[in-house]
């Protein structure tokens, strides 16, 4: 569905609305992503972490594939995206797998449709926060994040590492464009914005810096049980993980929780009306 700009839902730009849109995307997406290693990967850390049973809120979900995945291990899944196509291709592995995944149609941004205190878990994985444009609302969607989980939930969250770009011929001088973006403090800080041949338009993807992350989580009152560091390879954990981490680490994951002593509406104050 084509829809004028000023239209676009918070957080939302024109490349990633396309790309969301997009019937032929969501049929291909399980074939044209089979073998990335991070998506296996990050399937064992959310069951490592996310300990069943529990009802877990997969954000942005896409075709399904941890919804999918924990399932038959006892987890009573809902899958949140603002693609139709795809929540239609979940919808299809659904009936013919036989499992109960309940499907909504929503922006991370504004998950109104959710009452306070819902789920025991939450994933937002595949740097999904990173593709939310604009700074405050990647703050208004860790705000819902948080809503959503009772007090003592888990969050499980992916995010690109800006700095690895120091490390790649082609990204160094991104890296240092940004590092100038940082010292004049630009909303843009972070933000790289990389073609998208079957989105119709570029799209932009945010890369956290370490301390960045963390900062964020916490300002919504999540507390860190865990960071993993991915290697390059997105094959596993990062070896040698002591030695210049900031740099070498592809991206982070990272286990969080939401206070047991927690309103449950701890993350309201951060909400941005």
């Amino acid at each position: 569905m084509s829809i004028p700009d000023w239209k676009l839902p918070a957080g939302v730009d024109r490349g990633l609305w396309d790309y969301m849109q997009s019937e032929a995307q969501a049929e291909q997406y399980d074939t044209v992503m089979a073998g990335t290693p991070l998506l296996e990967h990050d399937l064992q850390f959310c069951q490592r972490w996310l300990t069943p049973p529990g009802r877990i809120l997969d954000l942005g979900c896409g075709t399904g594939r941890l919804l999918t995945f924990l399932a038959p291990l006892g987890y009573s899944g809902v899958g949140v995206d603002l693609s139709e196509p795809m929540l239609l291709e979940l919808s299809v592995k659904v009936q013919k797998q036989g499992y109960s995944i309940d499907r909504l149609k929503a922006s991370l941004v504004d998950l109104g449709a959710i009452k306070d205190a819902t789920f025991d878990h939450a994933a937002c994985l595949f740097s999904t926060l990173g593709m939310i444009r604009g700074v405050e609302p990647r703050r208004q969607a860790l705000a819902e994040m948080v809503r959503i989980l009772k007090p003592g939930g888990r969050l499980a969250l992916h995010v690109h590492n800006r700095d690895h770009h120091l490390l790649v011929p082609y990204g160094r001088g991104w890296w240092l464009r940004d590092l100038w973006r940082r010292l004049i403090r630009s909303p843009k800080v972070g933000d790289r914005t990389m073609p998208m041949p079957r989105a119709g338009a570029d799209v932009t993807l945010h890369h956290f810096g370490y301390g960045e992350i963390l900062r964020e989580t916490r300002r919504v009152g999540l507390r860190l049980l865990a960071s993993e560091t991915i290697a390059p390879n997105q094959i596993g954990p990062l070896a040698m993980p002591w030695l210049l981490p900031i740099v070498r680490s592809y991206g982070y994951l990272l286990a969080l929780e939401k206070p047991a002593d927690a309103d449950p509406r701890s993350a309201a104050a951060h909400r941005v009306d």
